[in-house]
């Protein structure tokens, strides 16, 4: 059943972490509904997420918390979380700040589209990475 109410003691039970202790969180631009980029989140990132409003994620790279624009200032202020029926998947409908959610300078990470055999790049570039990250 999708209608499962989860009270304030149990709400992490709802939750089916992976093996490594991570959810998949997709963040969709609450206005417009596109999809603005996929990231992993642990525990401490989804409850920092919950007490903050804004979007903090795992990074599986660096091993460590990444609040979604500490280094660009593009933060993603949380208008609402949605967890599927599975409870293995999350949805952050985001306000995007600075309207740049890709560290390639775009609007989205899925910038790319398959087309008559070839990925053909769909968006352009809003801001250059290096006037993002110096």
């Amino acid at each position: 059943m999708c209608h499962t109410h989860a009270t304030a003691e149990d709400w992490r039970a709802a939750l089916a972490w992976n093996e490594d202790g991570l959810i998949p969180a997709i963040a969709q631009d609450a206005a417009t509904g596109r999809i603005l980029m996929f990231a992993w989140m642990n525990q401490t990132a989804l409850e920092q997420t919950l007490a903050s409003g804004e979007a903090v994620y795992y990074s599986r790279s660096r091993q460590k918390l990444w609040h979604k624009g500490e280094q660009s200032g593009h933060v993603q202020r949380v208008q609402s979380v949605h967890l599927d029926c599975d409870g293995d998947a999350l949805v952050l409908k985001i306000e995007q700040i600075g309207g740049i959610a890709c560290h390639t300078g775009r609007e989205s990470c899925f910038f790319r589209q398959w087309r008559d055999g070839q990925w053909l790049i769909t968006d352009p570039v809003l801001k250059s990475p290096d006037d993002i990250y110096g």
